[in-house]
């Protein structure tokens, strides 16, 4: 099968294909100039509609679109400015990715609230960036977003080193002696599997058998499966998505595997467990920041969404809704949609609350997300354990 693009060509794609968005344009025209002062204010999504991870994307969707309304059923922004959400599919693919997000550029937005992967994510940065638009990105986490260091860019979702300290705190708990680290060459996954493999390297860390990539939208891993029982595991831990980790899971069983497994954030959906099938995934524990699922004290907020959208909210629903609360209040405290005046404005925010918690951003412009540990109970990731 044909590999995802690599980081550095995904950039390196973001920069020409901006380039050629910019030729020929004047600066009005990416969206990111002076405000008109009247009319409706768009907000853009670049998420996953298609694809691998196609079923989180709706779900982020929902979620966003339910706060738009929310906030434009209270009279909108700015003495009665309706916002207006524009989805684009990224597909959780560099590529496909930019090409969205020049597109969001071209419509206008004057906020972006996208990402999901990161690795779809990271070459949409500068797109965004040069065009002078403030983006929120509510789920994609990997360290490597923060470390572009882009003025205009603001993560709400824990990053991938605080996942990889949840990692080892709960391998630690379980008392694991023996652990496999497991991506799929990712930006995301590969973080958090070598920041977990740093923490594993610290005397008296459960022993680390290996760290083992295998290849995106693979469907046979046999290879791998053997090289990673030959270390005898007693944990193994995914970092990758769920339409691969399913099918590791499932290959893992059929080879005789009796350990544990954990996943990361990535595998948290209901496919995980259809892909693994029958009763493989039972059991499996992920390192996961909460989930409608596990949210205490929404429940008006669950019912809200469901009498909408006809349906239970699933993941990265709560952080697209509040992506979208983030975009609203930075604009209204930025009296307009003037970029440098949201992006002041983001960096202000001090105890604006999130289903996460208090909002205050770091000087680099992410937040201390709280990871929990969920674990799949009849086919559904429920809430194990508070760290």
């Amino acid at each position: 099968m044909t590999q995802r693009p690599s980081v550095r060509a995904a950039v390196l794609a973001g920069g020409l294909a901006m380039a050629m968005s910019v030729s020929g344009c004047g600066e009005g025209l990416l969206g990111g100039g002076g405000d008109d002062e009247k009319g409706d204010i768009l907000i853009g999504m670049d998420i996953p509609l298609s694809g691998d991870s196609a079923e989180i994307g709706p779900y982020m969707k929902n979620g966003a679109q339910l706060a738009v309304d929310e906030i434009n059923g209270k009279g909108g922004v700015l003495g009665g400015r309706k916002l207006k959400l524009q989805a684009e599919d990224d597909a959780c693919d560099p590529k496909t990715a930019v090409a969205a997000a020049n597109k969001l550029v071209s419509a206008g937005v004057k906020v972006s609230v996208s990402g999901y992967c990161s690795g779809a994510t990271l070459p949409t940065l500068p797109v965004f960036d040069r065009a002078k638009i403030p983006m929120i990105i509510p789920v994609a986490n990997s360290a490597e977003l923060a470390a572009q260091r882009l003025r205009h860019v603001f993560m709400i979702n824990g990053t991938g080193d605080q996942q990889a300290a949840a990692a080892f705190t709960w391998l630690t708990r379980q008392r694991a002696t023996k652990v496999a680290l497991m991506h799929d060459n990712t930006s995301y996954s590969k973080d958090i599997a070598d920041r977990t493999a740093a923490e594993l390297d610290k005397p008296g860390a459960p022993d680390k058998t290996g760290v083992e990539a295998v290849t995106p939208k693979e469907t046979d891993f046999s290879a791998a499966v053997t090289r990673v029982l030959k270390g005898r595991p007693d944990y193994i831990y995914w970092t990758g998505y769920y339409a691969e980790g399913g099918l590791l899971i499932r290959q893992f069983k059929q080879a005789g595997y009796k350990g544990r497994f954990l996943v990361g954030d990535g595998s948290v959906a209901d496919r995980l467990a259809q892909i693994a099938g029958g009763t493989n995934a039972e059991g499996v524990y992920a390192t996961m920041t909460p989930t409608p699922a596990t949210l205490q004290g929404a429940e008006g907020w669950k019912a809200a969404y469901k009498t909408k959208f006809g349906a239970d909210p699933g993941p990265y629903s709560t952080q697209a809704y509040d992506g979208i609360r983030v975009a609203a209040e930075a604009i209204t405290k930025a009296d307009g949609t003037d970029p440098d005046k949201i992006v002041t404005a983001l960096e202000q925010m001090n105890g604006f609350r999130l289903f996460s918690g208090p909002l205050k951003f770091t000087p680099q412009h992410t937040i201390v997300g709280g990871f929990e540990i969920q674990v799949v109970r009849n086919g559904t990731f429920v809430l194990a354990e508070k760290l």
